[in-house]
């Protein structure tokens, strides 16, 4: 379950949370893609304390979280754009 967390729920998490920071898609793109992958080291530093899994082990894996934390954020960006577009043009002729 503690995997799951670490390498699924929190860097979505991250994601949103990046987007609805900083509103705009390359700044929120790039702290979810950092963010994530400090998650994933020290996830598997704190999850491993006998120290069976190293930090190359974390950053072979990094690559799968850091991906769902940026589509999350272009997930979030592409939905706040939509309702943004269909509010700003009137149906009026």
């Amino acid at each position: 379950m503690k995997p799951l967390v670490i390498l699924l729920v929190l860097p979505v998490l991250i994601g949103i949370a990046s987007e609805f920071y900083f509103r705009d898609a390359k700044k929120a793109s790039l702290a979810a893609a950092l963010g994530s992958g400090i998650v994933v080291i020290f996830g598997v530093i704190v999850l491993d304390p006998a120290g069976t899994w190293n930090w190359i082990a974390a950053l072979l894996v990094s690559p799968l979280p850091m991906a769902f934390a940026v589509v999350t954020v272009l997930f979030c960006y592409g939905r706040l754009q939509m309702r943004r577009r269909s509010h700003g043009h009137g149906h009026g002729a």
